[in-house]
C-alpha cells in the first residue's frame, strides 16, 4: 500500500507514520520500494506469523499470562 494510502486509512500524522513505519522496516515487519514519487509498504507475513508464533509460545507458555494485559515495546 502507498504510504499515502495508509495515512488516509489510519488518519494520523505524516510524521507518526513516518516513526513507526521505520520501525517496522527495521524489525523486518514491513518492507518498503520506491516506485517513482511513490513509497510503497509491503507486509513481511512470514516476519509476522514468526512474531506471533515466538510470543505465543514464550510469553503466554505458562497460566500467569493474561492476552488482554501482555504489553509489547517495539
Amino acid at each position: 500500500m502507498p504510504v499515502g494510502g495508509l495515512q488516509q486509512s489510519l488518519d494520523i500524522p505524516a510524521s507518526t507514520l513516518s516513526h513507526h513505519c521505520k520501525k517496522l522496516v527495521e524489525s523486518g515487519l514491513v518492507s518498503q520500494e520506491r516506485q517513482g514519487t511513490t513509497l510503497i509498504c509491503r507486509a513481511n507475513y512470514t516476519a509476522m506469523n514468526a512474531l506471533i508464533g515466538y510470543l505465543a509460545d514464550e510469553c503466554c507458555a505458562d497460566e500467569r499470562c493474561n492476552a488482554k494485559s501482555v504489553e509489547i515495546e517495539i
